[in-house]
Protein backbone atom coordinates (compact mmCIF):
# COMPACT_ATOMS: atom_id res chain seq x y z
CA UNK A 1 0.00 0.00 0.00
CA UNK A 2 2.75 2.52 1.07
CA UNK A 3 4.74 1.78 -2.59
CA UNK A 4 1.75 2.18 -4.75
CA UNK A 5 1.00 5.30 -2.66
CA UNK A 6 4.31 6.63 -3.36
CA UNK A 7 4.35 5.86 -6.69
CA UNK A 8 0.84 7.64 -7.25
CA UNK A 9 2.69 10.80 -5.33
CA UNK A 10 5.32 10.77 -7.59
CA UNK A 11 3.02 10.46 -10.87
CA UNK A 12 0.80 13.36 -9.88
CA UNK A 13 4.04 15.59 -8.33
CA UNK A 14 4.93 18.47 -10.89
CA UNK A 15 8.13 18.75 -13.29
CA UNK A 16 10.26 20.27 -10.80
CA UNK A 17 9.53 17.66 -7.97
CA UNK A 18 10.08 14.57 -10.35
CA UNK A 19 13.54 15.89 -11.34
CA UNK A 20 14.39 16.66 -7.44
CA UNK A 21 13.32 13.03 -6.33
CA UNK A 22 15.07 11.36 -9.30
CA UNK A 23 18.18 13.23 -8.39
CA UNK A 24 17.52 11.92 -4.57
CA UNK A 25 17.06 8.81 -5.10
CA UNK A 26 20.16 7.79 -7.37
CA UNK A 27 22.27 9.80 -4.89
CA UNK A 28 21.18 7.87 -1.93
CA UNK A 29 20.76 4.70 -4.09
CA UNK A 30 24.66 5.15 -4.86
CA UNK A 31 25.65 5.87 -1.63
CA UNK A 32 24.08 2.94 0.09
CA UNK A 33 25.58 0.21 -2.52
CA UNK A 34 28.93 2.00 -2.19
CA UNK A 35 28.61 1.69 1.77
CA UNK A 36 27.15 -1.57 1.69
CA UNK A 37 29.51 -3.03 -0.81
CA UNK A 38 32.52 -1.28 0.63
CA UNK A 39 33.35 0.18 -2.79
CA UNK A 40 34.44 3.40 -3.91
CA UNK A 41 31.37 5.76 -5.10
CA UNK A 42 33.66 7.00 -7.94
CA UNK A 43 34.08 3.38 -9.41
CA UNK A 44 30.38 2.79 -8.71
CA UNK A 45 29.55 5.70 -10.80
CA UNK A 46 32.12 5.57 -13.64
CA UNK A 47 29.66 4.98 -16.49
CA UNK A 48 27.19 7.52 -15.37
CA UNK A 49 29.67 10.28 -14.96
CA UNK A 50 30.96 12.24 -18.47
CA UNK A 51 35.02 12.15 -19.09
CA UNK A 52 36.45 14.39 -21.10
CA UNK A 53 38.45 11.91 -23.48
CA UNK A 54 37.01 11.35 -26.70
CA UNK A 55 38.23 7.50 -26.30
CA UNK A 56 36.07 7.29 -23.28
CA UNK A 57 33.13 9.34 -23.94
CA UNK A 58 32.49 7.70 -27.28
CA UNK A 59 31.96 4.34 -25.33
CA UNK A 60 29.11 6.21 -23.48
CA UNK A 61 27.33 8.58 -24.58
CA UNK A 62 24.40 8.71 -22.60
CA UNK A 63 26.92 10.14 -20.11
CA UNK A 64 25.66 13.53 -21.72
CA UNK A 65 22.66 13.16 -19.87
CA UNK A 66 23.30 11.10 -17.16
CA UNK A 67 25.73 12.66 -15.52
CA UNK A 68 23.57 14.97 -14.86
CA UNK A 69 22.01 13.06 -12.10
CA UNK A 70 25.00 12.34 -10.12
CA UNK A 71 26.60 13.88 -7.70
CA UNK A 72 29.46 13.94 -5.11
CA UNK A 73 28.16 15.00 -2.01
CA UNK A 74 25.02 16.00 0.24
CA UNK A 75 25.77 19.61 -0.01
CA UNK A 76 26.82 19.61 -4.03
CA UNK A 77 23.29 17.77 -4.62
CA UNK A 78 21.34 20.38 -2.11
CA UNK A 79 22.65 23.52 -3.61
CA UNK A 80 21.42 21.94 -7.04
CA UNK A 81 18.17 20.76 -5.76
CA UNK A 82 17.21 24.47 -4.31
CA UNK A 83 18.24 26.58 -7.15
CA UNK A 84 16.18 23.90 -9.78
CA UNK A 85 13.29 24.27 -7.12
CA UNK A 86 13.27 27.69 -7.12
CA UNK A 87 13.86 28.63 -10.78
CA UNK A 88 11.33 25.86 -11.87
CA UNK A 89 8.71 26.65 -10.06
CA UNK A 90 8.63 30.18 -12.01
CA UNK A 91 9.23 28.12 -15.56
CA UNK A 92 6.40 26.21 -14.52
CA UNK A 93 3.95 29.21 -13.83
CA UNK A 94 4.52 29.78 -17.55
CA UNK A 95 5.13 26.88 -19.58
CA UNK A 96 4.09 23.19 -19.55
CA UNK A 97 6.38 20.66 -17.78
CA UNK A 98 7.38 19.08 -20.58
CA UNK A 99 9.59 22.19 -21.76
CA UNK A 100 11.20 22.46 -18.60
CA UNK A 101 12.35 18.74 -18.66
CA UNK A 102 13.27 19.76 -22.13
CA UNK A 103 15.56 23.08 -20.88
CA UNK A 104 16.96 20.94 -18.16
CA UNK A 105 18.09 17.62 -20.71
CA UNK A 106 19.04 19.82 -23.58
CA UNK A 107 21.18 22.43 -21.02
CA UNK A 108 23.03 19.33 -19.91
CA UNK A 109 24.06 17.84 -23.45
CA UNK A 110 25.06 21.98 -24.28
CA UNK A 111 26.96 22.06 -20.49
CA UNK A 112 28.55 18.42 -21.74
CA UNK A 113 29.70 19.36 -25.00
CA UNK A 114 31.28 22.85 -23.38
CA UNK A 115 32.85 20.99 -21.04
CA UNK A 116 34.48 18.30 -23.38
CA UNK A 117 35.42 20.68 -26.11
CA UNK A 118 36.93 22.92 -23.30
CA UNK A 119 39.57 20.27 -22.46
CA UNK A 120 39.93 19.03 -25.45
CA UNK A 121 40.51 22.23 -27.49
CA UNK A 122 42.29 25.11 -25.18
CA UNK A 123 45.89 24.13 -24.11
CA UNK A 124 45.37 25.09 -20.30
CA UNK A 125 43.49 21.78 -19.95
CA UNK A 126 46.43 19.96 -21.99
CA UNK A 127 47.59 16.78 -19.77
CA UNK A 128 44.89 17.21 -17.36
CA UNK A 129 42.11 14.66 -16.70
CA UNK A 130 38.67 15.47 -15.62
CA UNK A 131 35.23 14.11 -15.69
CA UNK A 132 31.90 16.13 -15.15
CA UNK A 133 28.86 15.26 -12.66
CA UNK A 134 26.15 17.08 -10.89
CA UNK A 135 22.73 18.71 -12.19
CA UNK A 136 24.78 22.28 -12.08
CA UNK A 137 24.82 22.62 -15.90
CA UNK A 138 21.08 21.59 -16.22
CA UNK A 139 20.40 24.42 -13.42
CA UNK A 140 22.26 26.55 -15.11
CA UNK A 141 20.66 26.86 -18.23
CA UNK A 142 17.07 26.91 -16.28
CA UNK A 143 18.00 29.81 -14.97
CA UNK A 144 19.58 31.77 -18.42
CA UNK A 145 16.29 30.48 -20.10
CA UNK A 146 13.38 32.13 -17.33
CA UNK A 147 16.21 35.33 -16.23
CA UNK A 148 16.70 35.95 -20.11
CA UNK A 149 12.42 35.19 -20.60
CA UNK A 150 10.87 37.14 -17.86
CA UNK A 151 14.45 39.08 -16.35
CA UNK A 152 12.15 41.64 -14.18
CA UNK A 153 10.80 39.10 -12.35
CA UNK A 154 11.48 38.75 -8.85
CA UNK A 155 12.91 35.88 -6.38
CA UNK A 156 12.93 36.52 -2.95
CA UNK A 157 16.21 35.39 -1.34
CA UNK A 158 15.66 35.44 2.64
CA UNK A 159 14.54 38.84 3.40
CA UNK A 160 15.22 40.22 -0.58
CA UNK A 161 13.72 40.36 -3.09
CA UNK A 162 15.96 40.07 -6.52
CA UNK A 163 15.41 40.23 -10.22
CA UNK A 164 16.14 37.21 -12.17
CA UNK A 165 18.13 38.50 -14.26
CA UNK A 166 20.23 40.18 -11.53
CA UNK A 167 21.02 36.57 -9.99
CA UNK A 168 22.04 35.53 -13.55
CA UNK A 169 24.48 38.18 -14.04
CA UNK A 170 26.00 37.45 -10.94
CA UNK A 171 26.27 33.88 -11.08
CA UNK A 172 27.68 34.08 -14.40
CA UNK A 173 30.50 36.60 -13.27
CA UNK A 174 31.34 34.66 -10.03
CA UNK A 175 31.49 31.71 -12.49
CA UNK A 176 34.09 33.25 -15.37
CA UNK A 177 36.06 34.93 -12.16
CA UNK A 178 36.71 31.48 -10.92
CA UNK A 179 37.10 29.54 -13.79
CA UNK A 180 41.24 30.24 -13.92
CA UNK A 181 41.68 29.53 -9.59
CA UNK A 182 38.89 26.82 -9.16
CA UNK A 183 39.80 23.05 -9.17
CA UNK A 184 36.53 22.79 -10.23
CA UNK A 185 37.22 23.77 -13.97
CA UNK A 186 34.71 21.12 -15.82
CA UNK A 187 31.71 22.34 -13.30
CA UNK A 188 32.47 26.03 -14.06
CA UNK A 189 32.75 25.07 -17.92
CA UNK A 190 29.31 23.17 -18.10
CA UNK A 191 27.43 25.78 -16.21
CA UNK A 192 28.82 28.45 -18.96
CA UNK A 193 27.58 26.24 -21.79
CA UNK A 194 24.12 25.84 -19.86
CA UNK A 195 23.88 29.41 -19.17
CA UNK A 196 24.79 29.87 -23.48
CA UNK A 197 21.68 27.31 -24.15
CA UNK A 198 19.47 28.49 -21.44
CA UNK A 199 20.02 32.54 -22.93
CA UNK A 200 19.62 31.40 -26.75
CA UNK A 201 16.83 28.97 -26.10
CA UNK A 202 14.88 31.58 -24.46
CA UNK A 203 15.89 34.90 -26.92
CA UNK A 204 14.98 32.45 -29.67
CA UNK A 205 11.40 31.48 -27.92
CA UNK A 206 10.78 35.17 -27.47
CA UNK A 207 10.79 35.59 -31.48
CA UNK A 208 8.89 32.72 -32.02
CA UNK A 209 11.00 29.98 -32.60
CA UNK A 210 11.03 26.90 -30.57
CA UNK A 211 14.43 25.24 -31.08
CA UNK A 212 13.46 22.58 -27.95
CA UNK A 213 10.53 21.67 -30.32
CA UNK A 214 12.17 18.76 -32.09
CA UNK A 215 13.51 17.14 -28.47
CA UNK A 216 10.04 17.40 -27.14
CA UNK A 217 8.98 15.43 -29.92
CA UNK A 218 11.47 12.67 -29.42
CA UNK A 219 10.42 12.53 -25.43
CA UNK A 220 6.81 12.02 -26.73
CA UNK A 221 8.07 9.12 -28.97
CA UNK A 222 10.28 7.91 -26.18
CA UNK A 223 7.17 8.10 -23.97
CA UNK A 224 4.83 6.25 -26.25
CA UNK A 225 7.03 3.40 -26.40
CA UNK A 226 6.05 2.59 -22.94
CA UNK A 227 2.56 2.92 -22.91
CA UNK A 228 -0.11 0.43 -23.67
CA UNK A 229 -2.52 0.47 -26.27
CA UNK A 230 -5.13 1.80 -23.82
CA UNK A 231 -3.03 4.28 -22.66
CA UNK A 232 -2.29 6.04 -25.87
CA UNK A 233 -5.05 8.63 -27.07
CA UNK A 234 -7.34 7.97 -29.57
CA UNK A 235 -7.36 9.98 -32.48
CA UNK A 236 -10.36 10.65 -34.16
CA UNK A 237 -10.64 12.72 -37.48
CA UNK A 238 -13.04 15.58 -37.20
CA UNK A 239 -13.97 17.53 -40.83
CA UNK A 240 -14.37 20.80 -40.07
CA UNK A 241 -16.56 22.53 -42.66
CA UNK A 242 -14.90 25.89 -44.28
CA UNK A 243 -16.73 28.59 -43.05
CA UNK A 244 -15.90 27.81 -39.58
CA UNK A 245 -12.37 27.95 -40.39
CA UNK A 246 -12.22 31.84 -40.10
CA UNK A 247 -13.43 32.02 -36.66
CA UNK A 248 -11.17 29.59 -35.04
CA UNK A 249 -8.22 31.23 -36.85
CA UNK A 250 -9.66 34.70 -34.96
CA UNK A 251 -9.78 33.12 -31.65
CA UNK A 252 -6.77 31.36 -32.22
CA UNK A 253 -5.35 35.19 -32.86
CA UNK A 254 -6.56 36.70 -30.03
CA UNK A 255 -5.63 33.48 -27.92
CA UNK A 256 -1.92 34.25 -28.88
CA UNK A 257 -2.42 38.08 -28.12
CA UNK A 258 -3.93 37.43 -24.96
CA UNK A 259 -0.57 35.57 -23.61
CA UNK A 260 1.96 37.94 -25.74
CA UNK A 261 0.38 40.89 -23.84
CA UNK A 262 0.49 38.95 -19.99
CA UNK A 263 4.53 38.15 -21.35
CA UNK A 264 4.50 41.89 -22.18
CA UNK A 265 4.01 42.75 -18.85
CA UNK A 266 6.13 40.33 -17.34
CA UNK A 267 9.09 41.53 -19.14
CA UNK A 268 8.21 45.27 -17.59
CA UNK A 269 7.19 44.76 -14.19
CA UNK A 270 7.60 41.18 -13.30
CA UNK A 271 5.47 38.23 -12.50
CA UNK A 272 4.23 39.18 -9.41
CA UNK A 273 2.58 42.13 -11.14
CA UNK A 274 -0.03 39.94 -12.75
CA UNK A 275 -3.47 39.74 -11.64
CA UNK A 276 -4.82 36.06 -10.48
CA UNK A 277 -6.95 36.18 -13.38
CA UNK A 278 -3.77 36.98 -15.57
CA UNK A 279 -1.61 34.01 -13.81
CA UNK A 280 -4.88 31.49 -14.14
CA UNK A 281 -4.96 31.93 -17.90
CA UNK A 282 -1.42 32.12 -18.50
CA UNK A 283 -1.04 28.45 -16.68
CA UNK A 284 -3.55 27.17 -18.65
CA UNK A 285 -2.12 28.17 -21.84
CA UNK A 286 0.97 27.08 -20.90
CA UNK A 287 -0.21 23.49 -20.38
CA UNK A 288 -1.58 23.80 -23.87
CA UNK A 289 1.88 24.26 -25.42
Amino acid sequence: MAASSLTYKYKTADMVMKLIIINSVLFLAFRLTAFFMQLNPADLTKWFTLPEGVSEFILQPWAFITYSFVHFSFLHILFNMIWLYMFGRIILNLFSGKRLLTIYLLGAIFGGLFFVLSYNVFPVFENKRGFLLGASGAVTALMAFIATYSPNTQLRIFMFNIKLWHIAVFLILADLIRLSTSDNAGGLLAHLGGAVFGYVYAVQLAKGNDIGKWFENILDWFENLFKTRKQKPFKKVHRTPKKSGGAKEFDKSNHQKKVDAILDKIGKSGYDSLTKAEKDFLFKAGRKE
